[in-house]
């Protein structure tokens, strides 16, 4: 009768813990991630059983690995962005792919930092990760922020770069993100999502100082020819056709100057396109990677249809 007893509380303790770790993989989210949609099974950025560090500078970067095969970088977006947020095309990518997923700084567990944010640093930050983690040239994943640092790490570093997949970043004029990203507001809009990342970030007291940082960084910003004409690897374009961040008049401009660029409009889709409709998105992304890069030649560039 004992044992009986016994072996009831431990099954009752067993299905309470069970059932409290599944409530916890499932409460991990990305932003206003809305109630009746799943995200992947993967808590990807806070999967620390095969989460790792890597000391770049003057900050430690925090990066997970899945999967065999080539090595494809995923690069989140930014002030809310997390890797999570991207767990249905990195679902996707280990079934053929190694896939290095990395929280860039100031995001996630990867550390915040003392010095000024430009995107000569993020790049610095993201190939250290690379040569760490690969021989040879790597593919890029990036979207919004994360596209932005794809493009300069391919200036940059033109022989570590053999394709890039550029989510929602467009040509960029100064002063186009000029408001604020206050804690209290994103706090209205999603609590549970910025409790959940204060719960891993190295130095949560230091969030509103990083995104007041972050926002002065990119009220800054230009992005156009200097940067694009610089990018020799291959790069497929993809963007909302109701993208407000990344407006399409902008990614044409960006498929204008980019030397070697195809350009993919998701319709009804907003800046997170991959979200809105992942089907059509992951079918682009899916025939731009298994493409050889040989066969990815410059689309003939026509400015107006007056010109034959």
């Amino acid at each position: 009768m004992k044992k009986s007893l016994l072996f009831l509380i431990a099954f009752s303790f067993f299905l309470t813990l069970t059932a409290y770790t599944i409530e916890a993989k499932e409460a991990f989210r990305y932003f206003t991630q809305p109630a009746n949609v799943k995200g992947s099974k993967t808590p990807y950025g806070n999967n620390t059983a095969v989460g790792k560090y890597l000391k770049v500078d003057d900050v430690n970067i925090y990066y997970e690995i899945y999967g065999d095969g080539k090595t494809v970088i995923v690069l989140h977006g930014g002030g809310v962005g997390t890797p999570y947020e991207m767990g249905k095309i990195i679902d996707k990518l280990r079934k053929n792919y190694r896939v290095v997923v990395i929280s860039t700084r100031g995001h996630g567990r990867s550390e915040i930092g003392t010095k000024p944010l430009t995107y000569e640093q993020k790049a610095n930050d993201i190939i250290a990760v690379v040569k760490k983690v690969s021989d040879e040239p790597v593919e890029i994943i990036g979207f919004s922020d994360g596209a932005y640092t794809a493009y300069k790490i391919a200036s940059m570093y033109p022989n570590n770069v053999e394709k890039i997949v550029a989510i929602g970043a467009g040509s960029l004029k100064k002063g186009y993100f000029s408001g604020t990203l206050k804690v209290t507001d994103m706090e209205k809009f999603d609590k549970q999502f910025i409790e959940q990342q204060k719960k891993i970030m190295p130095e949560p007291e230091r969030l509103q100082e990083f995104w007041d940082n972050y926002m002065k960084f990119w009220n800054e910003m230009e992005v156009g020819k200097e940067l694009f004409s610089s990018i020799q690897c291959p790069v497929l374009l993809i963007a909302g056709d109701e993208d407000d961040h990344a407006p399409i008049i902008t990614m044409l401009e960006a498929h204008q100057l980019i030397p070697n660029s195809r350009l993919c409009i998701i319709p009804k889709a907003w800046h997170s396109c991959f979200l809105d409709n992942f089907k059509l998105t992951w079918k682009a992304i899916d025939q731009f990677l298994k493409s050889d890069v040989k066969d990815l030649k410059p689309s003939k560039k026509i400015d107006y249809n007056n010109k034959f």
